[in-house]
């Protein structure tokens, strides 16, 4: 009988963690579920579960603390909860965004004015009336409840209670709720436990482009607690730091022998997303690309054939365009230095302008990662003279940025004494297509398209699509008419690919964590990618003109393009290499083109053809 009462009092044992501190996770979970359901990103409804699970984890870690030192361990998860919800969800007030790493490198970049001057501007007590109010309320409601506690301590008050009633109720209610806690503990742990190895998974990794990664997996974690969103914050910028600290030293590092200036005037147009597929310029049957089109006409631009990205994400490509890193070298990105630090070593002035890579509260991890190295104030004072300030919704916001600079740094163009790089970097295609274009440069729309197996909702999807195609064409064009009187080489680059219903499937975007097949390399890695020249530029250097025309059928990857771009300013540095530009007549053109750093592209392309199911490396659709 003995046994059996015991095991009947079996479920009453597990609520033991929750009885050691009842208060504590009464009100940790109340504010957990409200900051959740109040705005920040909400977890599904088995979140709830995960939640128990993690407060009861706590509760019995705690159970085993001695009374004086755990009051002092609740006091300090008191703070950090409490705390970490008040940022998080003032920052989703303020800034339409809960916790960023972004925010929190901001943070660390505001001087003691700054940060006085918005407190003044930003807090007041209108934000009691938002959802930041019940954050605050519960706080209040614990601070009264641990006051009246005390009190009652102190003054030593007892509940007037029938204490046998109580124990037969305690008898009756703690199996019970014993029970449901094993339930809850169980689901938890079954329907949440992968949340929570995601959640390790990235919280382990040791760069923050694995992280960035990481993060592009349908099973990734989902960050529901304001607590976790900081301390990935906190994580992130300490993997940052590594890489900038080692970018910062390789500064050091850089060598400039001689210079030529061979050409002073020096181009990069960076596009986003572009399916080279969908350009006039690789066959599509749809004037996407007019501007281009008429220029390829013209004889001064080299349209190349046989172009990759290394990646399907920004942040990967610009971290390997921008350093003289290949891929397959030694050590990591950051081991090497940035090309623009050498442009500005050997005398180059350099102007960045970029509509997307400016640090932003409301920041999302992927442009935090492409961005950190860029907007690090020693970084970027080493690399860039002149920069914007401000990103826009439609990058003639970049052509506008560019003729105010112009106009307030005094740049000269000509002369033996002066030579510029500048750097434009657009939205292009970035999703969500729709907002890439302004509505009066509508062209297309979903009845030009005769694609039986797409839907009238895909059909809109790729007109919005080739109209931002179309809208890129005509700020490329912008750009070129500024130095089409100048003694300029201008090149044009996107980060990657994207899919845009092409090669038999019916989505959009680009599929992070697909396998690199040559129909996946097709879509998202192929990239349009040419050279234009100014008529004074061609007279004035023919020899570089026929080595560019020479060049444009080479098989090419923009991890290289660095060494091109020092051969075009005639640098002579021991970080150049010959067999990775371009250019010139060492170039490596048998070195695989590792997509990913796992497929080889080579042969994925190699094998396609043999198939005999794809000719050629661009096809109209």
């Amino acid at each position: 009988m003995n046994i059996i009462r015991l095991i009947g009092r079996l479920p009453g044992y597990v609520l033991y963690p929750i009885k050691k501190s009842p208060a504590f996770f009464v009100f940790m979970f109340v504010l957990g579920y409200v900051c959740n359901r109040l705005g920040t990103p909400k977890f599904e409804d088995t979140g709830a579960l995960e939640l128990f699970v993690d407060l009861y984890a706590l509760c019995l870690v705690l159970s085993f603390i001695p009374w004086r030192i755990r009051r002092w361990a609740k006091g300090i998860i008191y703070a950090a909860m409490y705390s970490t919800s008040i940022v998080d969800m003032y920052c989703y007030v303020k800034f339409g965004s809960t916790f960023t790493p972004t925010m929190l490198l901001l943070i660390g970049e505001t001087t003691g004015s700054e940060a006085s001057e918005f407190l003044r501007s930003y807090v007041g007590w209108g934000l009691l009336g938002t959802d930041l109010g019940w954050v605050l309320l519960i706080l209040a409601v614990h601070i009264l409840y641990n006051v009246f506690m005390a009190v009652a301590r102190r003054k030593k008050l007892r509940l007037n209670m029938d204490m046998a009633m109580v124990h037969r109720m305690e008898a009756v209610m703690l199996p019970l709720l014993g029970l449901v806690c094993i339930v809850m503990l169980e689901q938890g742990i079954a329907k949440r436990g992968d949340n929570k190895k995601a959640f390790v998974r990235l919280m382990t990794y040791d760069n923050i482009g694995d992280v960035e990664h990481e993060l592009t997996r349908p099973d990734k974690a989902e960050l529901y607690l304001p607590v976790y969103r900081v301390a990935f914050s906190l994580y992130a910028n300490r993997l940052a730091a590594r890489q900038i600290e080692r970018l910062k030293e390789t500064t050091a590092e850089i060598r400039v022998d001689s210079c030529s200036f061979r050409s002073r005037n020096i181009v990069l147009i960076i596009g986003e997303s572009y399916n080279r597929h969908h350009s006039q310029l690789y066959g599509y049957g749809k004037p996407t690309t007019p501007r281009q089109a008429a220029l390829s006409d013209g004889g001064r631009m080299a349209v190349f054939t046989d172009v990759v990205a290394p990646w399907n994400l920004t942040s990967f490509v610009f971290k390997q365009v921008f350093s003289l890193y290949t891929v397959g070298d030694r050590g990591d990105w950051c081991d090497y230095p940035l090309f623009p630090e050498v442009f500005r070593r050997a005398g180059y002035r350099v102007t960045f302008i970029t509509n997307q890579f400016l640090p932003q509260a409301e920041e999302a991890v992927y442009d935090f990662s492409g961005g950190f190295f860029l907007n690090d104030p020693e970084l970027s004072k080493a690399q860039f003279d002149v920069r914007n300030a401000a990103l826009h919704d439609f990058d003639d916001g970049v052509l506008a940025d560019y003729d105010r600079l112009l106009a307030d740094s005094s740049f000269t163009f000509g002369g033996d004494s002066t030579a510029n790089l500048f750097i434009l970097h657009l939205k292009g295609q970035h999703v969500s297509y729709a907002q890439r274009y302004p509505k009066d440069r509508k062209k297309f729309s979903g009845g030009d398209y005769n694609e039986p197996t797409l839907t009238a909702h895909d059909k809109q999807v790729m007109a919005h699509y080739d109209n931002a195609t179309l809208y890129n064409d005509s700020i490329v064009g912008e750009i070129i008419d500024r130095f089409a009187r100048r003694d300029a080489i201008v090149i044009y680059m996107p980060d990657h690919g994207e899919e845009c219903f092409g090669g038999g499937l019916h989505v959009y975007g680009r599929l992070h964590s697909a396998e690199v097949d040559y129909r996946l390399a097709h879509e998202e890695f192929e990239i349009p990618f040419w050279i234009w020249w100014s008529e004074s530029y061609a007279e004035s250097h023919p020899d570089v003109v026929e080595a560019v025309l020479r060049a444009r059928r080479r098989p090419m990857m923009t991890d290289r393009l660095a060494h091109t771009l020092l051969h075009l300013a005639g640098i002579g540095s021991p970080q150049y290499r010959g067999d990775c530009d371009v250019l010139s007549p060492l170039y490596d053109t048998d070195r695989p083109r590792l997509l990913k750093n796992s497929a080889d592209y080579n042969k994925l392309k190699a094998e396609h053809e043999l198939k005999g199911k794809h000719k050629g490396v661009a096809q109209p659709r």
